[in-house]
């Protein structure tokens, strides 16, 4: 009988514990996957957002996770979103945008994105701070366009112009040479896909982020 009682006891004492929700574990976040290539939205305000494309990811020395996209995209303190993983919440707040080389710098939240080296086929080895030459054949990896190349037509030591197929969405989408980093894009002339692609070098872009203090030594991963 007393055993009885035991296991009965015991019963009723776990019943109530779970009850209380005692013991439980809060499930992990789930994460947001972002890299080179990847669709991003930034908030307007209200139901509108901008849909860009993210240049790259990496960390800087003070180890903060930060992307780069196109400086038209938004404003400091916009917030972004994954276009792929929007039910997953924000991703990360715009710090930083110029107008005279057109970037954006975002911080992201380094507990919930994951920073990737490939997206869609395209993958990001190492970066190539040279201007592009004529005839190099570039490439990139665009949230509308997708995977698209075309020939480099002429490069000095901010910007470059090529033949590859843009349009609205993909801005701020990595220019590679192979798997060499070498630019973004951010315009085309006169029409979609038929003028020239334009962007800026990837070189610059890397010495305007080192030179922001919380971002010094930034390097793409």
């Amino acid at each position: 009988m007393m055993r009885k009682l035991t296991a009965l006891l015991a019963v009723l004492a776990a019943t109530v514990l779970v009850g209380l929700g005692a013991g439980s574990v809060d499930a992990a976040p789930a994460k947001i996957y972002l890299g080179g290539g990847s669709g991003i939205l930034v908030l307007k305000g209200g139901s509108s957002a901008a849909a860009c494309t993210l240049t790259t990811i990496g960390r800087s020395n003070t180890g903060k996770l930060i992307g780069i996209t196109a400086g038209h995209c938004g404003t400091p303190g916009q917030k972004v979103y994954s276009e792929t993983f929007q039910d997953r919440g924000q991703a990360g707040t715009i710090t930083y945008s110029t107008s005279d080389l057109d970037i954006a710098v975002i911080e992201f939240n380094p507990a919930k994105v994951v920073p990737l080296r490939s997206v869609r086929g395209l993958t990001i080895r190492s970066i190539d701070p040279r201007p592009l030459a004529f005839p190099a054949i570039a490439c990139k990896q665009g949230r509308t366009t997708g995977n698209t190349c075309g020939i480099s037509w002429f490069s000095d030591g901010d910007v470059h112009f090529s033949q590859m197929c843009v349009v609205e969405g993909d801005s701020g989408s990595p220019v590679v040479v192979g798997d060499r980093l070498v630019g973004m894009v951010n315009a085309y002339y006169f029409l979609a896909c038929l003028g020239p692609e334009t962007g800026t070098n990837i070189a610059p872009i890397l010495r305007r982020v080192g030179s922001l203090p919380a971002y010094g030594g930034f390097r793409p991963i």
